[in-house]
């Protein structure tokens, strides 16, 4: 199914995903939307799912485009039985699962630790950390009984390797909690072939942070976070595309329990350092 690299071409062609089944949560969003045309390109049919059915349907249309077969549910990640429903149309549609990409998340507010609500933490944590688990177990079962291994791919972020600050407790803890997973689960399907690993991206460009952008009383905020990023730019939502193929397909069949920073050099960079350059003049004199 393209994923095992039993067959061990060493070209490009080892990035190929023909015959694979994808599922991938969050679809209607940047990240989502971005890999399921990407998968598609590969050689993957692709299953979609989001929370917005007219967001799903439009990433569905693209992926259409593409010439890939495109099946979709409207799936809330939080809610164990909304997931089992989107399991069950995948079942139905597809008979199978080769790769699960981990991809819908929210962080809907920020506040002080103090202060922040117990029922914003829940929902952050049933949507970004329980609902992996839901959709991981359930694909694991799945590639289990098909007995041919399989590809999982968490979305953390690097606020789950360092802290963000800015009252992001309760989305930096969860994705914290993807990470440490992504490592648990990995070691204990190694003997059923299935690889788990996690992509750790830093600010990519949204609606949010384009806003920002375009927001001279927030400009302090934008290069607080570029100073962070030596790449000096945050990423775009294409850029992302690269990394969870690469852990998807066999050209990462060697690699499980990774966390892959995709965030031009953010956890490279101590946080008391600087960018090559700034602070040598008065080094230099």
């Amino acid at each position: 199914m393209g994923v095992s690299g039993r067959d061990r071409p060493l070209g490009p062609e080892r990035f190929r995903l023909d015959g694979a089944v994808a599922l991938v949560t969050g679809a209607g969003g940047a990240f989502g939307r971005v890999t399921a045309i990407g998968f598609a390109r590969a050689g993957a049919s692709l299953f979609l799912t989001d929370i917005d059915p007219a967001r799903l349907a439009e990433t569905a249309a693209l992926v259409a485009a593409e010439g890939a077969r495109c099946e979709t549910a409207t799936c809330d990640t939080a809610d164990a039985a909304s997931v089992d429903g989107a399991f069950a149309a995948l079942d139905r549609a597809f008979g199978r699962i080769d790769v699960l990409v981990n991809n819908a998340g929210i962080n809907p507010m920020q506040g002080r630790p103090e202060e922040f609500p117990t029922e914003i933490w829940d929902r952050v944590l049933a949507t970004n950390l329980t609902g992996y688990l839901h959709h991981a177990q359930r694909a694991a079962r799945r590639m289990i009984a098909q007995g041919e291994g399989g590809s999982i791919v968490n979305v953390a972020s690097i606020a789950g390797a360092s802290v963000l600050g800015r009252g992001n407790l309760a989305y930096g803890v969860s994705k914290a909690g993807v990470l440490q997973m992504t490592r648990e689960l990995a070691v204990d399907w190694a003997q059923h072939a299935i690889r788990v690993n996690a992509i750790l991206p830093c600010q990519f460009i949204n609606d949010g942070w384009r806003r920002a952008i375009d927001d001279p009383e927030r400009r302090p905020l934008v290069e607080r976070v570029l100073s962070g990023i030596p790449m000096n730019r945050m990423g775009e939502a294409d850029e992302i595309v690269g990394p969870i193929l690469f852990l998807a397909s066999s050209a990462a069949s060697m690699v499980t329990g990774v966390g892959l920073p995709v965030d031009g050099g953010n956890l490279a960079l101590n946080p008391g350092g600087s960018h090559a350059g700034l602070g040598m003049k008065e080094m230099i004199l």
